[in-house]
Parts: C-alpha cells; sequence; structure tokens
C-alpha cells in the first residue's frame, strides 16, 4: 500500500483546491458543483449571442453555472462563506465532499457568512433531513436580506417560482435562528469587511478580506456567466431582483476593481476560484489568477 505524509496530503489539498494567502487568512475556493440555467434568462442579449460569447471563450457548457463557497481559516477561525445549493433541485451536492478533502468536517465550521439567500448559497446548509449541517456556527447575514425574505407581503406578491425559495429561505433561518448575528453596518470580523451590493437581492453584500497589506473581495454574485457579464455589464439574469440596479452596481464594482487591481472571488466564476479584472478599452476582461 502506498503511505503518503501529511505534507503530501497539503500537497494533494492545494492541487486540488485554488487557495491564495491573504495576510493572516488562507482563502480556498470549494466547489459545491453546477447547476444549468438558460441563457434566455439573461437580457438585453440575444441568447444566440451569449452562446457565442461562451463557445469563444472555451466554455465547453454554454448553460452550466458552476457554484463556488469560499474557506476562510486564519486568526483561530474556520469560516465558510456561502454554502452552495447542498443539492437543492439536484443543484451542486459536492461541497461536504470537498470541504471533507480539504481536511474539513461541518463541526469544525465555526462561522458561516451569506452574501445573500438565494437557494444556490444556502441549500448546503441543511442536510437531506433537514437538519442543520453545521452544528456549531454562527450564522452571519445582513438584517436588510433577512427581513426580505421573511416579509410576508414580499411573499404575497411573489411568483410561484419565487415564492418556493421564499419558504426555503425561512426553513433555513428558522434553523439557525438561535445562533445567527444580523449586521447593518461594515464591520462583520476582525479583519472581514461587508460591502453592500444590491440589486442581485435586497441585502446581498460582498466582503473584502484584508490582512497584512493584502486584500481580496468576495463578490457573491456580480456575476453568473462571468465570460457575458464582465464584457456586458449591462446584461443581468433574470435572479436579479432589481436588474437595473444588479447592472449598475456590476458596472460601479467592474471599475473599482480594475482600478485597484484587487484580487476578486466569486460563487459564479468558475473551478479557479480566483480573478482579477482588466480594462480593455471601454470595456472589461477577466484574468483568471494561477
Amino acid at each position: 500500500m502506498l503511505a503518503i505524509d501529511h505534507q503530501g496530503i497539503a500537497m494533494m489539498k492545494d492541487l486540488i483546491f485554488p487557495s491564495q494567502q491573504i495576510g493572516d487568512f488562507s482563502i480556498t475556493a470549494i466547489s459545491d458543483g453546477y447547476l444549468s440555467a438558460s441563457l434566455n434568462l439573461l437580457a438585453p442579449i440575444d441568447p444566440a449571442q451569449a452562446y457565442r460569447m461562451q463557445q469563444e471563450a472555451g466554455v465547453s457548457d454554454p448553460s452550466s453555472i458552476h457554484i463556488n463557497s469560499y474557506l476562510v481559516r486564519g486568526r483561530d477561525r474556520t469560516i465558510l462563506i456561502d454554502a452552495g445549493a447542498g443539492g437543492f433541485k439536484q443543484w451542486g451536492g459536492r461541497l461536504i465532499a470537498n470541504l471533507a478533502l480539504a481536511g474539513v468536517q461541518p463541526a469544525d465550521i465555526d462561522t458561516i457568512v451569506l452574501t445573500h439567500a438565494h437557494p444556490d448559497h444556502i441549500g448546503g446548509l441543511v442536510d437531506a433531513s433537514g437538519d442543520a449541517t453545521f452544528p456549531q456556527a454562527e450564522l452571519i447575514v445582513h438584517k436588510r436580506e433577512v427581513a426580505f425574505w421573511e416579509d410576508d407581503g414580499h411573499l404575497g406578491r411573489a411568483s410561484e417560482r419565487a415564492r418556493g425559495n421564499f419558504l426555503f429561505a425561512r426553513n433555513v433561518f428558522e434553523k439557525y435562528r438561535d445562533r445567527t448575528r444580523l449586521f447593518c453596518g461594515h464591520d462583520v470580523l476582525p479583519g472581514i469587511a461587508a460591502m453592500p451590493l444590491p440589486g442581485h437581492t435586497a441585502g446581498h453584500c460582498g466582503y473584502r478580506i484584508e490582512s497584512q497589506g493584502h486584500s481580496v473581495l468576495v463578490w457573491g454574485d456580480i456575476v453568473h456567466f462571468p465570460q457575458i457579464q464582465v464584457a456586458r455589464p449591462e446584461v443581468s439574469i433574470a435572479f436579479d431582483q432589481d436588474p437595473v440596479l444588479a447592472a449598475s452596481t456590476r458596472s460601479r464594482l467592474l471599475d473599482v476593481v480594475s482600478t485597484d487591481e484587487l484580487l476578486i472571488a466569486g460563487m459564479h466564476l468558475g473551478e479557479l476560484g480566483f480573478a482579477r479584472i482588466r480594462r480593455a478599452g471601454a470595456a472589461y476582461d477577466i484574468c483568471y489568477e494561477a
């Protein structure tokens, strides 16, 4: 039998999962798998043009959206930013197995920070039996996000599809009710600050992690199809609660991160997990970090 020492296991982890060291923090992109969404959900862009853009970028399945969560370790904390879909509607479902490959069990997670409460970000918070997946974790989420999903007026005006998302979010929040911390400012944890990024949902946030002069912005769902929406920031997706505001937020943020040459991470950036945005004339390109 082949023996593998602890150093060898650590090297295998580095090969499996994209990671960045940000001062005191190690940040690792953990794949939950994929969901499929029609390019018809994008506007204003012709689906045929969107398809061509995906093909020209070398995307093998143009309608596939990758789902990332981010494992943040440092300063005596083990943090998960978002929890993937967890198999909701047969989306994703690989997070727990991939965390195990990274040497982390659900009980090791002490903090979960949410960018927002769509099912592909909170589905992994509950297991197949409906119980909380992470028994020791404090759940941190923007006050405005929880208020939106728990508002009966919003629920009553929702479409049939969206109503299911409301009920699912409420159920997930209830499982963590006694260990949820709501915030409304910027300071979330030492070294981690919230950045409101409105439009996709009411309380959609990114998180800027800074330490020892280094930083990364986990920008949540600023894009779903990065090869399309970075080049064409006016293109929004039907999942956006306010498409016009979402597009405005995206344009503003692309300008900021490209000007500041800020490292970014995003739940739908793809399995490489980390990138930088470069200006390309009047538009932008996405450049993935090796």
